[in-house]
């Protein structure tokens, strides 16, 4: 059994990315095939996959939805939007002096007002005077990670996002597939790899860090996600052919193991509070393109449990010596399951 300080590590806050690179696909990649480390340029993973295999990435946009506001009252208030429950309603982390009462209003970016209404957890609900992804894409601020050092810009509001980026709703990017641009998906594709389509909306969770030591006692975050029948059909077709389900991103494959509980992928919609370590069994993804995680965070915990806990610490070692960059707008790696 492993413990919360098993997934500690020293990183240099050099190595953390706080820009990305200028072309996408120029970042490098750690393939670790087993025990081996292979240093390798992101654009080598059109030499990695093989005709047949079945690319799944998570379509999710990121949401503008940092807000800076104003209480009735006068107090300063900082609004992040964690999720769209309808089109006038969120769920919000909200930041103030003192905490918001229901019927009270905030004005936010001196633009439109809110409705506070009950706590749902450590969060608040707030009703919109119109439509919301209007009103956040009007007004609101894009969400950096909070390691990111820079307010973001026009170039980050293009580049903390997918080329595929189709259903708004996340607060965070599915950041290993920031590395793909059109015209190495355009490769992929002239070599037969197939591409499918998982929808999960990250949300600001992912950045938090387990704060127990004994893992059983974490509470996981919940994520939305949804899977088409499209999309399943294609994973059985690659799984008949032999070949490899290749998750892009710790988002896509959660999507895709939460609804494969069962021991089959079924297609559907529904919350996840999946935490994996090292011990799961993986039932559908077979290989998983993924950034570097933070230290103690559940992310690491589920590469650990995909990869084995000992050839990830030794990638992780390999990785900081070797000058990788970190996080969200790092580097990536190309890992196989212990599973297969």
């Amino acid at each position: 059994m492993y413990s919360l300080s098993d997934f500690d590590f020293d990183l240099p806050p050099e190595r953390i990315a706080q820009l990305p690179l200028p072309d996408r696909s120029a970042s490098r990649l750690l393939h670790l095939d087993g025990e081996q480390i292979i240093d390798r340029q992101f654009a080598d993973i059109v030499d990695q996959l093989q005709a047949g295999d079945l690319l799944v990435m998570n379509n999710t946009r990121v949401l503008k939805a940092r807000f800076f506001g104003v209480k009735a009252s006068g107090g300063q208030v900082e609004v992040l939007v964690e999720r769209v429950l309808d089109n006038r309603t969120v769920l919000a982390q909200v930041r103030a002096s003192k905490s918001p009462k229901p019927g009270n209003r905030i004005r936010l970016a001196d633009a439109f007002d809110v409705v506070t209404g009950e706590r749902a957890g450590e969060f608040f609900t707030l009703h919109f005077e119109g439509d919301v992804f209007d009103l956040i894409e009007a007004h609101g601020r894009l969400p950096l990670p909070p390691y990111i050092e820079h307010t973001a810009d026009e170039f980050d509001e293009q580049r903390y996002q997918t080329v595929y980026s189709k259903e708004p709703g996340a607060v965070a990017a599915p950041t290993a597939g920031l590395h793909f641009d059109q015209p190495l998906l355009d490769k992929l594709a002239a070599k037969g790899v197939n591409f499918a389509y998982v929808t999960l909306h990250v949300g600001a969770g992912t950045f938090q860090p387990v704060r127990v030591e004994d893992l059983s006692e974490h509470k996981m975050h919940t994520e939305w996600y949804t899977i088409a029948q499209e999309t399943v059909d294609a994973v059985r077709a690659t799984k008949a052919a032999g070949r490899d389900v290749v998750a892009v991103g710790t988002t896509s494959l959660r999507a895709l193991e939460s609804a494969s509980q069962s021991g089959e992928l079924a297609a559907g919609s529904a919350d996840t509070a999946l935490f994996i370590t090292p011990g799961y069994t993986f039932k559908t993804v077979t290989r998983l393109v993924t950034n570097f995680h933070l230290p103690k965070s559940t992310l690491l915990m589920l590469v650990s449990a995909f990869a084995g806990y000992a050839p990830i610490r030794a990638a992780y070692a390999h990785a900081i010596a070797n000058e990788y960059r970190f996080f969200s707008y790092g580097d990536a790696m190309l890992l196989t399951t212990q599973s297969r």
